[in-house]
């Protein structure tokens, strides 16, 4: 994704008190297509390379916040955020509370998270679930349709602590970006938020038989179910994609279940206490006369993630899954 290693080139000259902190600017490795080698060759005084301690690392990146900077924390595994969690609980998301809002804390923290690479129970996690619970913050998750550029710029001047997720399968995949309103054969809608939504459409938004919630990564594998629904089922759905995850951005998808009545989520973390449970809950509660059906949600299984392939491909949800929950739906039986 070039799209991402090319935004400090632009944005670093504006922005003086941005410094990113690294654990691997200085390295050659499989995850360095991120960028970031590469902008410390651009910047070397403001790409520092760090020790392996991720819980100090938040630590000098939140004083630098408080202090008036715009640190750029990347944590080259989002498993590893679990390291940070007293700094992020008890410090990064309440400085600004606590202190009366006469500080802000303008942090973000980029990092990778997902699976589908063989890296094993420890490497190829989605823990991104872990922070919707946490006030104050900002999560906001990159997928390859969204304009990844400026949603890293606008993290960057967002006053807020932002949590910025990313796929690590993202790095090998073109940033495909919609040309006329569409992204290949389907119709794309994007909202003017700070962090957009975007809604697809195979029938420009005439009809459809459900609304799939989703974000980053699993974007392709859903607009791959998708197209699989029109051409051998001929089942229209639309598809919703979220960057914000929290604060939540309902409105995109209860404008879409209140026309299709039936909602499917689909993620990339575990089941329980996920994305999908949020939604469901929130949607239910907010638009419960529009729903015929119950909410359906589908993501990995409650278990740890094998390093062998054709396990953690079992256990991580695919395209399958979101045809076969669809067409089992009530009402829209092939």
């Amino acid at each position: 994704m070039q799209t991402l290693w090319a935004f400090p080139r632009g944005l670093f000259p504006r922005i003086r008190s941005g410094t990113i902190f690294t654990q691997q600017a200085a390295r050659k490795h499989r995850l360095s297509q991120n960028g970031l080698p590469r902008t410390a060759s651009w910047f070397p005084d403001r790409v520092l390379t760090t020790p392996i301690s991720e819980g100090g690392m938040f630590g000098v990146a939140a004083g630098m916040s408080l202090r008036g900077l715009r640190p750029i924390l990347e944590v080259m595994f989002g498993d590893f955020i679990a390291l940070g969690f007293d700094q992020i609980v008890n410090g990064i998301s309440k400085f600004r509370e606590m202190y009366d809002d006469q500080v802000t804390v303008p942090l973000v923290v980029r990092t990778p998270m997902g699976g589908r690479r063989g890296y094993g129970p420890t490497h190829s996690q989605s823990l991104e679930k872990l922070l919707l619970g946490i006030p104050n913050i900002c999560v906001v998750a990159a997928s390859e349709c969204h304009d990844l550029g400026g949603l890293l710029a606008n993290a960057v001047e967002d006053e807020r602590p932002v949590f910025f997720i990313e796929n690590k399968l993202m790095y090998g995949r073109p940033n495909r970006r919609p040309e006329d309103g569409h992204i290949g054969e389907l119709a794309v809608r994007e909202t003017g938020a700070r962090y957009p939504a975007l809604s697809f459409s195979g029938s420009d938004f005439s009809e459809g038989v459900a609304t799939i919630a989703t974000y980053g990564g699993m974007v392709p594998v859903v607009l791959e179910a998708v197209t699989e629904l029109i051409l051998e089922h001929e089942i229209f759905c639309e598809v919703v994609a979220l960057s914000q995850l929290l604060p939540m951005e309902l409105e995109p998808v209860l404008e879409s279940v209140g026309r299709t009545g039936v909602l499917v989520t689909a993620e990339e973390g575990t089941l329980t206490g996920g994305f999908g449970a949020e939604i469901a809950a929130r949607v239910q509660e907010l638009a419960w006369g529009d729903l015929r059906a119950p909410v359906r949600r589908i993501a990995a299984r409650d278990a740890i993630i094998p390093s062998a392939r054709s396990l953690e491909e079992a256990m991580l949800p695919g395209a399958k899954d979101i045809v076969d929950a669809i067409v089992a739906l009530e009402g829209v039986r092939s």
